[in-house]
């Protein structure tokens, strides 16, 4: 995207070294880490997508220790903040960040096997086609049988749910008219596309949708 973001967008301020913090992230990663501990699976490696500052991903492994988490990110400020979290943490089951541009084609054949995927906060973000690349290469490097998580701020049957959603999808497409919020039914569509079942729905904290999408064991 060439558009400057609204300030909204994806604030993240300095804290000590090269670590930044993100109010959304703050606001959110209790919920988030509650729903990972109901539907994540038992073992295996978790990569998140666009993991920002690195707190979402040192909350999750530390309360998910059975699995193995793969911080990505493609900025190069936010990639020092993770690992800055990331050594700070010392945690067994949380590898270094790796530099991924989560849009860019072809990322998932070249990708491990993941037993899990995330993809928090970024999808309103990105242009449609952008989004649909997420999903599509998530589901390439999937393992059988594994999950995607999507979360975020959605359209409902093409409605906002209120004023204030209302609000920053036009700051964002103020910005840059190809992005602003997804429906809920185009990101089940590409879900669908790609080779995802949508298992669940979830309504979360502040008008938010978390997409719980699995794919089909071999």
């Amino acid at each position: 995207m060439t558009a400057k973001l609204p300030p909204t967008a994806s604030v993240a301020e300095p804290r000590e070294g090269a670590k930044q913090s993100a109010p959304a992230a703050l606001r959110n990663v209790s919920a988030l880490t509650n729903l990972l501990g109901r539907i994540a699976p038992r073992s295996g490696h978790a990569l998140e997508l666009a993991s920002g500052t690195g707190q979402h991903v040192v909350a999750f492994a530390a309360a998910l220790p059975h699995l193995t988490w793969h911080p990505s990110e493609i900025a190069a400020d936010r990639r020092a903040s993770i690992e800055a979290y990331r050594m700070e943490a010392g945690l067994p089951n949380l590898r270094p960040v790796q530099n991924l541009n989560a849009c860019a084609p072809g990322w998932g054949v070249l990708a491990d096997p993941q037993d899990l995927i995330l993809c928090i906060n970024l999808l309103h973000l990105i242009p449609d086609q952008a989004a649909q690349t997420v999903i599509t290469e998530a589901a390439i490097a999937l393992a059988s049988g594994g999950t995607l998580l999507l979360y975020g701020p959605f359209k409902r049957d093409d409605l906002l749910t209120s004023d204030g959603d209302v609000r920053f999808d036009a700051q964002l497409r103020a910005a840059d008219p190809e992005i602003g919020y997804k429906d809920k039914s185009d990101i089940a569509a590409w879900l669908g596309k790609a080779g995802l079942v949508v298992a669940q729905t979830v309504d979360m904290p502040a008008n938010n949708l978390a997409f719980i999408a699995r794919k089909s064991p071999v």
